[in-house]
């Protein structure tokens, strides 16, 4: 199994499981903030696989609200959403904690609002639509302090993207290219996925 280094806190008991919106003690704690419904589903799934507690937001004020409570060691943060932007997040989840680490998302034509954001204190910006693997490395290549180590589930994460395609080929009544479109990848891209279905966990 391939391994991450990023930061991670264990209690003595080990992992605990999560319930809802809840922080979880013992794991490395992950806020993915972004108006997307169902990028965050999916990811909010993913990253759970790997080991992170995560909690979700759709929007500037929800995700500060959260991360008052407790602020997140790790941030994926949406750049561009309604009303307020992800910048002014990036600022005050820096302020919360200095040493968490954020990876932004930004749209091809958002290259300088994302620049903002690591000159605010954001460790990496990634382009949308971004995969688990990337956001992995992402975090992987942050600076931290504890360098233990959080587990990567190559298997897990591909049962959630392939389900997450299904729902999208799905949604379009199985046109192929028209998925493509909608996921953000090449038709033959797609084409290989649906041909390696994973096998059951």
């Amino acid at each position: 199994m391939h391994m991450h280094r990023v930061a991670r806190r264990r209690n003595e008991g080990g992992l605990m499981t999560m319930s809802r919106n809840e922080p979880v003690v013992g794991q490395t704690s992950l806020l993915v903030v972004d108006d997307d419904v169902t990028f965050c589903r999916v990811t909010k799934r993913a990253m759970e696989a790997c080991g992170f507690a995560v909690r979700v937001a759709h929007d500037v004020p929800s995700a500060i609200q959260i991360a008052e409570e407790d602020p997140p060691e790790f941030a994926l943060v949406d750049l561009k959403m309604p009303g307020e932007s992800g910048l002014e997040l990036v600022r005050r989840l820096k302020v919360l904690r200095e040493d968490a680490c954020i990876v932004v998302l930004t749209g091809y034509a958002s290259i300088a609002t994302a620049i903002e954001a690591i000159k605010l204190g954001a460790t990496h910006y990634l382009a949308k639509p971004a995969r688990t693997d990337e956001i992995l490395a992402a975090f992987g290549n942050c600076d931290t302090t504890t360098g233990v180590s959080i587990r990567e589930d190559p298997m897990r994460i591909r049962r959630v993207e392939w389900e997450h395609i299904q729902k999208v080929l799905m949604d379009n009544r199985g046109n192929i290219s028209a998925t493509a479109r909608a996921l953000g990848m090449h038709r033959r891209t797609l084409q290989r996925k649906l041909a390696k279905r994973p096998i059951g966990e």
